[in-house]
């Protein structure tokens, strides 16, 4: 069953961030057909993903991306088989759209320990100009923060277009000690942390704000929220977030 939305208007632009798992779901069993279903659910015009793919041997993505495709309306940017042949996504991140036009997109190595990266996609939608970033940051503080300064590097554009960030961040803390802090200096627009911090994980009792999405001068989020339906309690460790994406004049 498709899920085709009319092109988003300046004030309908739902966008989101779903780490999947690996299509391993908080009751231990693999089912890719189930994220599908939630990102159906969702149905949003921009969506980043993570852990799109195998983290071993041929890293091969886990999702049928025609039939996420005929379910969502959704298309991946070009960025795929990066770091294997069957791969989907660059270090496990996939970003989605519809009805928008790419106009640039390219894969950038964020520092750190653990191998980690991040998308940055140069948008259009309804005329609109967007920078989206999808990203999923390392485990360990000083990690972060490295790639918090990293991805900063990554919003000033040279036409002024907002910039959006979606991403698990694996930062649970909101205060002066969060490691995103870069990120929200970066981002002037971001005056409340309370924006950023939605409950995500772990999906059945959410109690910490793992994944963020986060938009900077140009634009501003509106009822942002973890997506609680039935299904996204169990298809993945984490529950989707999503919001509606408005731009200023």
């Amino acid at each position: 069953m498709s899920a085709a939305r009319p092109a988003p208007s300046p004030s309908d632009v739902l966008v989101g961030s779903y780490n999947v798992h690996k299509g391993v779901g908080s009751d231990m069993r693999r089912d890719p057909d189930r994220i599908i279903e939630v990102l159906r659910e969702i149905g949003g015009d921009i969506v980043a993903l993570q852990e799109v793919d195998r983290r071993f041997g041929d890293r091969k993505g886990v999702l049928d991306l025609e039939q996420l495709n005929q379910a969502t309306g959704l298309s991946p940017v070009g960025l795929g088989g990066r770091l294997g042949r069957l791969a989907h996504g660059w270090h496990g991140n996939l970003l989605l759209f519809r009805n928008a036009e790419v106009e640039a997109v390219r894969a950038i190595t964020l520092p750190g320990l653990e191998p980690r990266g991040a998308i940055v996609a140069d948008l259009r939608l309804g005329g609109h100009p967007l920078r989206v970033i999808a990203a999923h940051l390392g485990l360990l503080h000083q990690s972060r923060l490295m790639q918090a300064r990293r991805l900063a590097a990554e919003i000033e554009t040279d036409d002024g277009r907002p910039t959006l960030l979606m991403g698990d961040m694996n930062e649970w803390r909101i205060g002066t000690n969060c490691s995103l802090m870069p990120l929200r200096k970066g981002l002037r627009a971001v005056k409340r942390s309370a924006e950023l911090s939605v409950p995500s994980f772990p999906a059945r009792m959410p109690v910490l704000p793992l994944d963020r999405i986060i938009v900077g001068d140009g634009a501003e989020l509106i009822e942002v929220s973890p997506h609680r339906s039935r299904l996204a309690r169990t298809a993945s460790d984490h529950l989707p977030v999503k919001a509606r994406l408005r731009f200023l004049p």
